[in-house]
């Protein structure tokens, strides 16, 4: 019976992870990481089924965090040739990379990881709503 609240549990935790990666985009986009090379998005990819919940006939019940990858679309790129960081040869001399974070992106994900959540969150008060009153009428 309480495999129904783990499916809600597990969906706002893989959410809550999500919401953590995209403040530390935002947070980040105009940063450099520890190689000096422009910060990179993060996203957070999901799989059905939390490892640590199962239903009575053995099925695999919410979703979790799969894994946590570096976005590899293209860095962005804006012309100043007197940057330090500017390019010196090639296709794009005096560019100067900038992180790939999309901040329109970003704040869509954003709504749609905080509604996520929030449906979770209902559907895990309906749940324990129902086991409440189902309780009430055995007792």
């Amino acid at each position: 019976m309480f495999g129904l609240l783990d499916i809600s549990t597990s969906g706002m935790m893989a959410q809550r992870t999500r919401l953590t990666a995209i403040s530390a985009n935002i947070a980040n986009r105009n940063s450099s990481e520890a190689n000096g090379e422009p910060f990179r998005a993060r996203q957070v990819f999901f799989q059905p089924g939390n490892p640590g919940a199962t239903s009575a006939d053995g099925r695999a019940l919410g979703v979790h965090v799969s894994s946590v990858e570096l976005d590899q679309s293209p860095f962005n790129l804006r012309y100043d040739p007197g940057d330090p960081r500017a390019l010196k040869s090639g296709e794009y001399q005096g560019y100067v990379q900038e992180s790939n974070v999309n901040m329109v992106v970003e704040q869509v994900n954003m709504m749609q990881a905080t509604r996520a959540y929030e449906a979770n969150a209902a559907a895990a008060e309906a749940t324990r709503s129902m086991i409440n009153q189902a309780l009430r009428l055995l007792g």
